[in-house]
């Protein structure tokens, strides 16, 4: 079976690193697959809401330790090894650092418990991220001991992933803090608007329709502020043709906003 046939086909599908807008087919087999949906991201997507059962909104950039949280509430029959990287994590620390509570993950794990076919969809969004190779070798311990079947949406994650034989893992590393107003650069098409909820723009001291410059170290780019309603918290959606067009690296980035005066 191909990605979006293992998705259709599944009972139970748990989500992060993706908010589903840069692939529509990926998109597509989410709305029209009837099973529990659990939508983890940093950012709530109004698209989803009437397929998702449980969304579990998680801080930018605490990716390595939602991985050890997934780990930890859904391994069973693990090795030495492996137990005892669980049993030394810091969980109420990790919970409470990446703002995505442990009873949380404990609601997702009881409405999957009846399914016969769990899926969990691991987006792009952690293949730049600092902490990536700790983060897929705890992947590659979800694929081994747990339920869920991984749909890997980078396929070099995907053969790293696969290829892993020493699974020695590091701690989990402290969570930065990112504040204040950010971006999220989601590839695909490009658009000359920055779309953000009304949060954003109170903590921007723009408006809607404003002509802004988005400012991250040394890059600089032009965009017309779009307010969207439906759109909550304090982080916008910027749109790129490209994944190198600008802002390289890990998708999210901490930004200044500042108002093209006329």
């Amino acid at each position: 079976m191909n990605k979006i046939e293992t998705i259709l086909k599944s009972d139970f599908i748990l989500s992060f690193g993706t908010y589903f807008e840069d692939n529509q087919e990926l998109k597509s087999s989410i709305l029209n697959n009837k099973s529990k949906f659990v939508y983890m991201f940093p950012i709530d997507n109004p698209n989803l809401k009437s397929t998702y059962s449980q969304f579990i909104k998680y801080e930018v950039g605490s990716e390595e330790g939602i991985c050890a949280l997934l780990l930890a509430t859904f391994a069973k029959n693990c090795d030495e090894a492996t137990k005892e990287f669980i049993e030394n994590l810091d969980l109420g620390y990790i919970s409470a650092e990446s703002s995505a509570g442990e009873e949380e993950f404990e609601e997702a794990k009881e409405a999957s418990l009846a399914s016969q076919s769990k899926v969990l969809i691991v987006g792009n969004d952690i293949k730049n991220h600092e902490r990536v190779e700790n983060i897929t070798k705890i992947l590659a311990l979800i694929k081994k001991y747990t339920d869920f079947n991984l749909v890997v949406l980078d396929e070099d994650l995907e053969q790293k992933i696969n290829s892993y034989k020493d699974l020695e893992l590091d701690e989990i590393e402290d969570l930065k803090s990112f504040n204040g107003t950010l971006v999220y650069k989601l590839v695909g098409k490009k658009c000359e608007e920055l779309i953000a909820s009304k949060t954003f723009a109170n903590i921007a001291k723009v408006s809607n329709n404003d002509e802004i410059y988005i400012n991250f170290k040394d890059e600089k780019i032009k965009r017309v502020l779009k307010v969207d309603e439906s759109l909550t918290g304090t982080i916008a959606i910027l749109e790129v043709l490209n994944e190198d067009d600008i802002f390289s690296g890990y998708k999210y980035k901490q930004v200044k906003i500042e108002k093209v005066e006329a």
